[in-house]
């Protein structure tokens, strides 16, 4: 099945790019220390240790979400609650960044953005819980208790009645 290389390749990614986001921000900080100059009054080294920190905490971010993706690759199964927040957050994230970057840094950081997203939803989806036509959870996605979808448990269907001529 396609769905646990999806996983380790969208864990991969979110590795690569929280060390990305984390030396680009690191590197902004620099460039803002050495010019030493202002914007709107504020001081350039609360700008730089802002930048260098912010570029810390949001790599860690992508570190743990990528964490996540690599815990349901390796598992085999979907993510616990804080690891589909996550991965649900990531995902947002990714949405808001791809529209950012359009204007930004072209059509080409827009469609990075939109891989990651796929990959981080297709994650989400392929290991979603299966739910069973009455909305239960299946455990190992052969339908549920009724036979649905291919399920060997329960009984048959039954027709419905006849109509009755009155």
């Amino acid at each position: 099945m396609v769905r646990r290389p999806v996983a380790w390749v969208a864990a991969i990614v979110l590795f690569v790019e929280a060390v990305g986001i984390a030396l680009l921000n690191w590197f902004l900080g620099v460039v803002v220390d050495r010019q030493d100059m202002s914007l709107a009054g504020l001081d350039s080294d609360t700008m730089s240790v802002s930048s260098k920190i912010g570029g810390l905490v949001f790599g860690l971010y992508f570190a743990l979400c990528g964490v996540a993706a690599l815990l349901v690759a390796v598992r085999n199964r979907a993510p616990g609650v804080f690891g589909r927040v996550l991965l649900i957050s990531a995902a947002v994230v990714h949405g808001l960044l791809g529209a950012f970057t359009v204007g930004l840094a072209g059509w080409g950081a827009f469609a990075f953005m939109m891989v990651v997203l796929g990959l981080i939803v297709f994650t989400l989806l392929a290991f979603g819980p299966a739910t069973g036509p009455a909305g239960t959870a299946t455990e190992d996605g052969d339908g549920g208790a009724d036979g649905a979808n291919g399920g060997a448990g329960g009984a048959p269907v039954a027709a419905p009645p006849a109509p009755s001529a009155s």
